[in-house]
This record gives C-alpha cells, structure tokens and sequence, in this order.
C-alpha cells in the first residue's frame, strides 16, 4: 500500500517510524565509532570503549523500539476505531 498525498498532508500516514530506522543505523554506526575511539585513549578508557561498543547499540535499539511501540500502538487504536465504524 503506497502512501497517497492526502495521506501525507492529512497526517493520516505516519512517516517516524521509516525515519526512526533510519536514526537506529546512524546512531548504532556513531556509537561504535565513539567506542572504538574511546579503546585508542589508553587506561582505563579501554573498558568504557568496550563496554561502550558492546552495550550501546543494545540501548540504541531500546529507545527506538519504545519510539516505535508508540507508533504501532497508534495504529492498532486506528483499526480498532476503523472496525468499530463498519
């Protein structure tokens, strides 16, 4: 199903959840990049690196599925109201 200009302008199709797949990747690929810097400052940096590299996409993830929960709770309310009209 393509989402039709009256879609769009009426706000009846929501276009977050493509652009919150979109934030996922690039803060996944940013978080790993950021620990991977951190591992090279020496001491103790190490393990927040490590630690940053192995956990943070997990919590990325997280956030963008409660985003996305919201999201798709919307929608089952909608078809809920849409057979409740018929």
């Amino acid at each position: 199903m393509s989402m039709q200009p009256r879609d769009f302008l009426f706000l009846d199709k929501m276009i977050t959840p493509t652009i919150i797949t979109v934030v996922y990747w690039i803060s996944s690929v940013a978080v790993i990049l950021i620990g991977f810097f951190s591992m090279f400052q020496g001491g103790l940096a190490v393990l927040s690196g490590l630690l940053t590299v192995i956990i943070g996409p997990v919590v990325v993830r997280m956030y963008c599925e409660i985003v996305i929960i919201f999201f798709k709770i919307n929608d089952n309310i909608k078809a809920l109201s849409e057979k409740n009209e018929q």
